[in-house]
């Protein structure tokens, strides 16, 4: 949060030519900017998928009944806000491009709230929450690799699905070294960066080739012993406090030069500020109440409906997984200010507003 407010300060003093200079500046063969969102973001991906294979194999969506509520309410939480946004922009056949820009929950920051109130929240909503924003970066992973590639090279596909394959073997040959996948995760990054598919999306095949082992004295996976939990352990600090950091100064920066109230109702930007807020509010709280009203789940243990509307709120903080996905939608600097501009404005109010709530259901009851 200080790093995205730093950005905007930036942007927005003499010091901006330098900033804007620096970050289209070329290292090689990529601005730095470009191996910020390239390179060090395959590593972010890298991690979310460690985190959705774990959570998938021997964490809290191990079991269809645990995958059901998240699982219904993350997908409410993509759709609302797409059609949203889009019912904004139907007029606009550029902007509906970015039609699942507010399709995305930071876990990170949503999390970072609620982890603000303490014990006043119970852990099974935290819970809840945590496997909502998982599921939710497995649908923003999908739309990513579905829908914002560019024109993709057959030769270096076909490099990267041999690669993948490799690494598959090795998983199925119980090959325990990191060394090797990471060794192929590497060649695996420079074929998906070439093939026209986002280089991301190497972090995510990656992710899914590296073993989670269980001991024969445990069923569940063992972390000291598993090559997954202890990747998914080294890059956790670099990732939140380096990466994510990163990502967000090189992004986060942007210009109010000339901007007016008026800048903020534009469709584009209010479609995506209305599609975290409005968007998420009635996806993922509808949903939960479809899902306990039909009887096929439960509130989590512990929770009020308030207390399940603020977590509902909180999911429309879209910043990390939106700005990226924003990026991918739009090459014009002008519409990526415009998509910036909403989600800043969006995120911000779902966050007090989901933290407001919640504050006030643990004072009433």
């Amino acid at each position: 949060m200080a790093v995205a407010l730093l950005a905007l300060l930036v942007a927005n003093s003499p010091l901006a030519p330098q900033y804007f200079s620096v970050l289209h500046a070329y290292v090689g063969p990529l601005s730095l900017q470009h191996w910020i969102n390239d390179a060090l973001m395959a590593l972010f991906f890298l991690l979310v998928g460690l985190e959705i294979k774990r959570e998938m194999v021997d964490g809290q969506l191990s079991s269809w009944p645990r995958r059901l509520l998240p699982g219904i309410a993350a997908a409410g939480g993509m759709l609302v806000p797409a059609l949203i946004y889009v019912a904004f922009n139907l007029d606009n056949p550029q902007a509906i491009r970015g039609w699942a820009i507010p399709s995305a929950t930071d876990i990170a920051f949503a999390l970072g709230v609620i982890s603000l109130l303490g014990s006043r929240v119970p852990a099974s909503l935290k819970v809840f929450l945590a496997a909502l924003a998982i599921i939710d970066d497995l649908g923003a992973v999908i739309i990513i690799a579905l829908f914002y590639t560019s024109d993709l090279s057959l030769i270096d596909l076909g490099g990267a699905a041999a690669v993948f394959t490799i690494l598959l073997v090795l998983n199925r040959r119980g090959v325990n070294s990191l060394l090797p996948y990471l060794l192929l995760g590497a060649i695996l990054w420079v074929l998906v960066l070439r093939s026209g598919i986002h280089a991301t999306i190497a972090g995510v095949l990656l992710a899914l080739a590296v073993p989670i082992l269980r001991t024969p004295a445990k069923p569940e996976a063992s972390p000291a012993f598993s090559p997954l939990h202890r990747l998914e352990h080294v890059l956790h600090k670099p990732v939140a406090f380096l990466i994510v950091p990163i990502f967000g100064f090189a992004n986060a920066g942007v210009s109010f030069t000339g901007v007016t109230l008026a800048t903020f109702t534009e469709p584009l930007s209010f479609g995506v500020a209305m599609g975290l807020v409005l968007g998420k509010l009635v996806g993922v709280f509808g949903a939960v109440v479809l899902m306990v009203r039909t009887g096929l789940a439960d509130l989590p243990a512990g929770a009020s409906w308030t207390q399940t509307l603020g977590v509902s709120l909180l999911c429309g903080i879209g910043f990390t997984m939106s700005l990226f996905i924003g990026l991918l939608a739009f090459d014009d600097a002008t519409l990526q200010d415009r998509v910036k501009y909403g989600i800043l404005s969006g995120s911000l109010v779902a966050g007090l507003a989901g933290y407001a709530v919640l504050a006030m259901s643990h004072r009433r009851r």
